[in-house]
């Protein structure tokens, strides 16, 4: 993770706007962080761990040394579980709570993302049409000095608004299924 100083340092280097932008993303980030609940906040604790190289370190130092001891190879101990029943029972019950810890985390990312999605979506269609506005005030000007474009076509498909709903439609029906 980034420092916070190094984080300053890059942040002065850019426009204003995206500054403000970026901090502002930020600190929505850092809030949802602070917002999400305790079970979820655990979760993602979890999750994180068990994807860790740490986690991979404790099972294969674990395990080994419950093997090991329980064959007989390290007789630091007397065997308590010599068939590795024990182990494996444990290890499926750890793999189910694994599972669902991460599952919850992943539940919690896509909501985010989805949330995300939706407003790079708004916001993508304000700018669209905000640029077939400025295309006309453009085309407008244009026609008021007598200046006539290379290709008509162009700018009258400049001056076209964006329907999301058929262009979602476009999509879905040349996406290969």
């Amino acid at each position: 993770m980034i420092r916070r100083d190094e984080f300053e340092d890059s942040v002065a280097a850019i426009a204003p706007p995206l500054e403000r932008n970026i901090r502002s993303l930020m600190s929505r980030r850092a809030r949802e962080r602070m917002e999400a609940g305790f079970v979820d906040r655990a979760a993602a604790a979890i999750a994180a761990f068990a994807g860790s190289m740490w986690s991979v370190l404790v099972h294969a130092i674990v395990f080994s040394a419950w093997i090991l001891i329980n064959i007989g190879l390290l007789p630091i101990v007397r065997s308590w579980d010599p068939s590795l029943v024990v182990l494996a029972m444990i290890a499926s019950v750890e793999a189910i709570f694994l599972t669902t810890f991460v599952l919850m985390n992943q539940n919690r990312i896509a909501k985010l993302d989805d949330e995300r999605a939706e407003m790079t979506l708004q916001i993508s269609l304000l700018a669209e049409y905000e640029m077939t506005k400025m295309a006309e005030v453009v085309s407008a000007i244009a026609r008021h000095l007598n200046v006539a474009p290379k290709e008509r076509s162009e700018l009258d498909n400049l001056t076209n608004e964006v329907e999301p709903e058929k262009v979602l439609e476009a999509i879905r029906e040349t996406r290969p299924d």
